[in-house]
């Protein structure tokens, strides 16, 4: 099993938006992940979030990331969260500290 965590943080006084528009989640958005058997929880910390993913290998983590549909969600995403310099969600791939069981 592949695992992934990320790191983004909220721009002041976007949480609220950025959580109905996950809780509205766009079906094309989330067939796309469901294809490639991609599970996700989103984390909150104040203004960070850290996003735990798995799927069946990093090949299949990948694909769903090349779903065309992605790119207009990660757009979306700009409003409530820090871009980077060139305008594209400011991610952090954080390193595993600790696995255990299936996440080792």
């Amino acid at each position: 099993m592949y695992t992934i965590g990320l790191a983004l943080t909220l721009r002041p006084g976007k949480y609220d938006g950025y959580k109905r528009a996950h809780d509205d989640l766009w079906p094309e958005l989330a067939e796309g992940m469901r294809a490639n058997d991609v599970s996700m929880a989103i984390y909150r910390d104040a203004n960070r979030l850290f996003i735990f993913a798995t799927a069946p290998s990093e090949s299949h983590w990948d694909r769903s990331r090349q779903d065309p549909i992605l790119a207009d969600w990660d757009k979306r995403m700009c409003e409530f969260l820090e871009i980077d310099e060139n305008g594209k969600l400011a991610f952090t791939l954080l390193s595993k500290a600790f696995g255990f069981g299936e996440f080792k």
